[in-house]
């Protein structure tokens, strides 16, 4: 290939898709542009009382159409035709009813408003009941625990579990619906005309780690265990797959239609899907033995071992061990928080809600005096509350909290749980408070490195990126002294989409494999937070506090 071949890789997250265009010889991101959804941005379709959390596809499409475009446009005239490959990553588990063409209902008449016609996004929590429903059963049918590679306890937050939700919440869609796809399935699929749910390339990664497919029982799990869940799901397995790929291999070639669309060539290669953090893992510069922590909403945390390390052990309480979902050739094995910066932007919205009530409430100069007041507060909130966060010596707080706002998900899912703070006096303060809560989404990334550990996976180093990781450096410092390790963090503030594209530049044949990309690509480390040897010192009798805590409240955090 040419020095001056282009990659391209498009990051779809929580609010928005983003992509990058990549030198594959340098790694240099020499353009890039992020194009927010706007039905998403419009609170359209989600209910957050109930948890539910829906996007549309159209958002998914005219998205990626206009930031590819736009990215292209910051590199040059002509630049598509340099492209060689194209990445993409995708939240997860975020699936959707298709017909037997592959098209999202709510691309199809009468669907076009039903949220249940639509991709569920990774962060809906409608189907605990059917979560627990699936975890009851694989654990007393009488055969194989279909859950022991997904840490032994399968989520609300997965494939399944969704799924059931709607077959049993819609008959319209459970009557249309011929099959289901993962997000990070169906838009490869749909930039190469692939889209037939039988012969659709489907993702090692999600399949792995969010449908319990394994090859020990050749794919998904079997008729007779999934009927014994809910009868409602007879057929299904046979309508779905059988195969899956892990992403440095190729789905297709792209359309004339999309090359048209997108300004690129037809026929450029497009990889394989994955999930965001798996691919976000690849950009990190994953290495045996280094947690890399992808730090934003919530947190995935990503390790990659041999399968000489691993064996036939099952690591309990996390989110999977996957064959080649990270790395092909090595064990992927994922663990997370279901909130981290979100618990932060938890606790500005409760302290904003008397401006944003007063602004709501008046009228004319007044509102917008409001208004103007309300979005400066706002704006600088987190990082007020922060400095003076950093000013409180924990051992002078009576202040603790548990970080399950939006349920745990390791160690052990349980999306039923709720979060607390205790401790609470007629001294606590804004700033108080504040701490407590970056100290739990702390101590909840403790529990997983301790979880880890516990199972035999040894942690030598930590590696984190994400808005997080690239903007505060007091939650940095605080997780760093309380996991008691350094933390590097990624230089690149793309690094999902970076891994996008060293996936695809392997599957695209620029490069002959994941770590030959990876070291050509790589955008390296441009800080490191070391812990303070005191502070790591009380933080490890802190930690029991919140061990202890976490054991003794979770009966009553039970929201079920």
């Amino acid at each position: 290939m040419a020095n001056d071949t282009l990659i391209i890789g498009i990051d779809f997250g929580t609010d928005s898709v983003r992509a990058v265009v990549i030198d594959s010889a340098s790694g240099k991101e020499l353009g890039t542009d992020v194009a927010w959804y706007p039905r998403w941005a419009d609170g359209a379709y989600c209910d957050a009382g109930r948890n539910q959390f829906r996007q549309h596809p159209k958002d998914y499409v005219e998205s990626m159409e206009a930031c590819v475009k736009g990215a292209l446009k910051a590199v040059g005239a002509k630049s598509g035709s340099r492209v060689a490959a194209i990445g993409i990553d995708t939240t997860g588990s975020t699936p959707c009813a298709v017909d037997k063409s592959g098209t999202p209902l709510a691309l199809t008449k009468g669907f076009e408003e039903n949220p249940n016609a639509m991709f569920v996004l990774w962060k809906d929590h409608t189907a605990v009941r059917e979560a627990e429903l699936i975890n009851a059963r694989a654990r007393g049918w009488g055969g194989t625990d279909f859950t022991k590679y997904e840490g032994g306890v399968y989520s609300s937050e997965w494939f399944w579990s969704k799924i059931l939700h709607v077959l049993r919440e819609d008959p319209r869609v459970r009557s249309a619906a011929f099959s289901w796809v993962e997000h990070c399935d169906w838009m490869p699929a749909l930039l190469t005309g692939t889209t037939d749910p039988l012969t659709m390339k489907r993702s090692r990664c999600a399949a792995g780690h969010k449908a319990m497919w394994h090859p020990d029982w050749e794919g998904l799990p079997p008729e007779e265990f999934l009927v014994k869940v809910d009868p409602l799901l007879r057929g299904l397995r046979a309508r779905l797959y059988k195969d899956t790929q892990t992403s440095d291999q190729s789905a297709g070639g792209l359309t004339e239609e999309w090359a048209k669309r997108l300004g690129l060539k037809a026929g450029t290669a497009v990889a394989v899907g994955a999930f965001d953090a798996h691919m976000g893992g690849v950009g990190g510069e994953i290495t045996e033995r280094t947690l890399v922590k992808i730090m934003g909403t919530s947190t995935c945390d990503m390790l990659v071992a041999p399968r000489r390390v691993v064996g036939n052990k099952c690591v309990a309480g996390i989110c999977g061990q996957v064959d080649g979902s990270i790395i092909p050739g090595m064990v992927g094995l994922e663990a997370g928080q279901s909130a981290f910066g979100d618990v932060y932007a938890w606790f500005k919205d409760v302290l904003s809600w008397p401006l944003d009530d007063a602004a709501r409430a008046a009228r004319g100069a007044a509102k917008k005096a409001l208004e103007n007041v309300r979005d400066e507060v706002e704006a600088a909130l987190l990082d007020r509350l922060a400095a003076e966060a950093e000013k409180v010596d924990p051992k002078d707080s009576t202040v603790a909290a548990l970080d399950w706002m939006n349920g745990r998900r390791t160690p052990f899912a349980d999306q039923g749980l709720s979060g607390a703070v205790v401790g609470l006096t007629l001294g606590t303060t804004a700033p108080k408070i504040f701490r407590a809560l970056v100290e739990a989404t702390a101590f909840g990334s403790r529990a997983i490195v301790e979880q880890f550990r516990k199972e035999g996976v040894a942690i030598n180093a930590v590696i984190a990126q994400g808005g997080i990781a690239r903007k505060s450096p007091f939650v940095m410092q605080v997780t760093a002294d309380i996991l008691n390790m350094p933390i590097r963090v990624v230089a690149s503030d793309q690094a999902c989409a970076l891994g996008a594209g060293m996936l695809a530049a392997v599957a695209g044949g620029v490069h002959g494999s994941v770590p030959e990309a990876q070291k050509k690509m790589g955008s390296g480390f441009d800080k490191v937070f070391k812990p303070d040897r005191a502070r790591a010192s009380l933080y490890q009798a802190l930690y029991k506090r919140y061990t202890d805590l976490a054991r003794s409240l979770e009966p009553l955090l039970k929201t079920l």
